[in-house]
């Protein structure tokens, strides 16, 4: 479905349903995390909700754990929930830290922490890509061929 509806509509696949139904799951997911944040800090207000912050941490998660794959934002949350659990005692230094931690990663890291893992070590939790398998014939080996 993903690169190709037409061929995915052609298998049977219903697309527009499932496109649905995956809306319908990742809206869930998110109203339910919004959910238990708040009620954790047992208090709303507007700007708790809709802060600039979010958005600058959300990018940040992004950015270190690395971008175009399902695992990059997963390890950046919990970068930054280890990050955030364990230095933001500092203050000032913990916000400077957090940016200069994604300064080295943009540097050094193109694609990520979980990028630069996976091409250096093929590590891959939910794989999403296609993989061409070359077969020889059947009953082909190098001493048949002659």
């Amino acid at each position: 479905m993903r690169d190709n509806e037409v061929a995915a509509e052609s298998q049977g696949i219903p697309v527009a349903r499932m496109k649905l139904a995956v809306y319908v799951v990742a809206a869930f997911g998110a109203g339910l995390a919004g959910a238990l944040y708040f009620v954790g800090n047992l208090r709303i207000s507007p700007d708790a909700a809709f802060s600039v912050n979010w958005t600058a941490f959300a990018i940040f998660m992004v950015v270190i754990g690395g971008i175009g794959r399902i695992e990059g934002p997963l390890v950046g949350a919990l970068i930054f929930w280890a990050l955030n659990k364990f230095l933001s005692d500092y203050g000032t230094w913990y916000l400077l830290g957090l940016g200069l931690l994604a300064i080295l990663v943009t540097l050094f890291f193109k694609q990520g922490l979980w990028g630069y893992a996976q091409q250096r070590w093929g590590w891959s939790l939910f794989p999403t890509q296609r993989k061409l398998l070359l077969h020889a014939p059947v009953g082909a080996t190098a001493s048949s061929r002659g």
